[in-house]
């Protein structure tokens, strides 16, 4: 018989280390062993994607991403898996990037060129975990066989399996990679009291047929208060303890595709296949948790904006979002903020922010007899804490939308490991009626759940329940009991928070990470400088892009109170991938640090003026 051919790149060959040894091995590479076969809770799931359909806008185009009125279905109730598809593929898309008129998306960066392709969905699971998380590959008809490329992902803040699409799916796709993607566990798949959760393809799941999150059948029925539970707040897992596994899974995943998809360019192994991992936000500190994985699996990672608990230093996004939580309404009405103008609605201080110094003047906590002072204490406070005055500034759309409440709260019931029925400092989530009280889904408002969710409820219908609720600040008492989950050192919150923290990437691996300065979210100071501060000192040094007037939703951008203030960050997270293949594949040296300076798009006239290459300055 003849011989296999031999793969036409090795990962013991690469450019930086064409040694003789490493060139004997490479000779080896066509007998290179297959990782073990990933154990499935469901089998692959395998659809093409073409003619009027695709992989990277599901047949919207640019002209159906940009419509701000999702794509709808022809009975609501019942939804099919395309329709499903189709809207999962548009919200996620909206929700990372600014597809706004004038932001720049297509024109200066970005593609939204259609890819036809193959798409292979499974669910897999981590030995010993309650809940599986979902996988998916996405296999361009154009794969570029001698690339031997591999992007791996994960999804964005608790977003479903397409959460990181406008990242790594853009970059990926048009250059003929795989893009493999994990939930890492979170993701969208609600399920309602007594409900059943959703199938591999979207729909609501038959009876008895896998299903990518199914509650403890325990989960106490609540009559009066119907609960939703949330897989990030309520697997049983801890999920983001895992979530560098679950980026390894995905690769293993997309790996085993490829040996179906491409068997004559086989086998195809991590010795032999390029894997470049790279995620935003949550999907950032997936990455980096998946770089410090021991074996040579990985060759490149590139981290943008990342919540990540360094193993030195920096601090839990639980920590400094149930801080904000109590005191930003206060602080955000301090003088240094007068010209942020979410701030300051009808040109005035937040009456929301006045209410908030008042409760915690009377509870002791700042100082001022004024209103004026309060809101000087309430900002001295965070400044004390490590917080800018950037990242406060910023911190304003998170404090407008209530978002650190539901952060904190999915986060501590996740850390804690309650179920929907039992959530910390009696908060739940519940589909609300017109009266504001809970009340059972209907069929449709069921159905959309998994492709309009953004993992982390309020949305979707469903609202937030607080037990708490009391006196003229209702959040209050319960932002103050979720805070003193965290001042429990000794809890369960602080336990599960513990199981998060980063290790050391691997020696040698190639890493980029690229915040905003100004990010409120997630600041730079509390998570990705920290980690590069860390790595750099543990002699395991990383690339740093640091990035200025940048902040953490560049779909909000579309705004243009915002869009005069801040650049989109994805340009960025694209040039470091530019940058981390050239390395991987080329042997270019990686860029070094850099303090990116940039000029938001001035408003003159009565009009924003569109992005241009020379409002952007990157590392090339």
């Amino acid at each position: 018989m003849p011989s296999r051919p031999q793969p036409r790149w090795d990962r013991r060959s690469r450019p930086l280390a064409l040694s003789l040894l490493a060139l004997a091995l490479a000779a080896c590479a066509g007998t290179a062993e297959r990782a073990p076969a990933l154990a499935l809770d469901a089998g692959v799931h395998l659809h093409a994607h073409a003619d009027g359909d695709d992989l990277l806008t599901a047949g919207l185009g640019e002209a159906g991403l940009r419509n701000p009125v999702p794509p709808a279905f022809a009975n609501p109730e019942q939804p099919t898996a395309a329709e499903l598809r189709r809207r999962a593929i548009w919200t996620n898309w909206r929700g990372i990037a600014d597809l706004a008129p004038g932001g720049g998306y297509g024109s200066v960066y970005g593609t939204l060129q259609p890819v036809p392709g193959r798409e292979y969905h499974a669910f897999a699971r981590l030995p010993g975990r309650n809940q599986p998380h979902r996988v998916l590959v996405q296999l361009p008809d154009a794969f570029d066989a001698g690339k031997r490329c591999v992007v791996v992902t994960a999804s964005s803040g608790s977003r479903g399996v397409y959460g990181a699409i406008a990242l790594a799916g853009a970059w990926g796709l048009p250059r003929g990679c795989a893009v493999a993607y994990t939930d890492k566990g979170a993701g969208t798949g609600y399920v309602a009291e007594g409900g059943r959760g959703f199938g591999i393809d979207g729909r609501v799941a038959a009876k008895g047929a896998p299903v990518e999150f199914a509650p403890d059948a325990a989960m106490a029925a609540n009559q009066d208060a119907p609960r939703i539970a949330v897989k990030h707040a309520h697997s049983g897992d801890n999920p983001e303890a895992d979530w560098g596994r679950h980026v390894q899974q995905a690769a293993q995943f997309a790996l085993q595709v490829l040996d179906t998809a491409h068997p004559g360019d086989g086998p195809w192994t991590f010795r032999n296949t390029r894997v470049i991992a790279v995620g935003v936000s949550n999907g950032g500190g997936a990455v980096l948790r998946a770089a410090e994985l021991e074996g040579d699996w990985l060759d490149a990672v590139v981290a943008v904006s990342p919540n990540i608990l360094p193993g030195d230093g920096g601090r839990a996004l639980y920590d400094y979002g149930t801080e904000a939580a109590v005191w930003m309404p206060c602080a955000l009405n301090a003088a240094a903020f007068d010209g942020v103008l979410l701030a300051r609605p009808n040109g005035g201080k937040h009456p929301a922010g006045t209410l908030r110094c008042a409760s915690l003047k009377a509870a002791g906590r700042l100082e001022g007899d004024s209103a004026e002072a309060q809101a000087e204490s309430a900002h001295a406070t965070l400044k004390a804490a490590g917080w800018t005055d950037e990242a406060i500034a910023a911190g304003a759309l998170s404090t407008g939308f209530d978002l650190w409440r539901a952060v904190d709260v999915t986060y501590a019931s996740a850390y804690a490991r309650t179920p929907a029925s039992a959530m910390p400092c009696g908060y739940g989530f519940a589909v609300l009626g017109a009266d504001g009280r809970p009340r059972a889904p209907t069929a449709a408002e069921q159905a959309a759940w998994w492709s309009d969710g953004s993992g982390i409820p309020p949305g979707t219908g469903i609202g937030l329940l607080d037990g708490q609720a009391s006196g003229a600040d209702p959040a209050l008492p319960g932002l103050n009991c979720l805070r003193g989950l965290w001042d429990d050192a000794g809890g369960a919150v602080r336990a599960g928070i513990a199981q998060t923290r980063a290790a050391l990437p691997r020696a040698g691996l190639p890493v980029i990470v690229v915040h905003g300065a100004d990010d409120g979210l997630v600041p730079e100071a509390f998570s990705g400088a920290a980690y590069a501060r860390w790595a750099d000192a543990s002699a395991r040094p990383v690339s740093y892009w640091r990035v200025r007037n940048a902040q953490h939703f560049d779909a909000f951008l579309g705004l243009p109170v915002l869009a005069m203030r801040y650049v989109p960050m994805l340009p960025y997270g694209y040039r470091a991938l530019d940058a981390a293949w050239a390395t991987v594949a080329e042997g270019a040296p990686l860029p070094g640090d850099a303090e990116i300076q940039t000029t938001p798009r001035p408003f003159a006239n009565g009009a924003l003026a569109p992005l241009t290459p020379e409002n952007l300055d990157a590392p090339r």
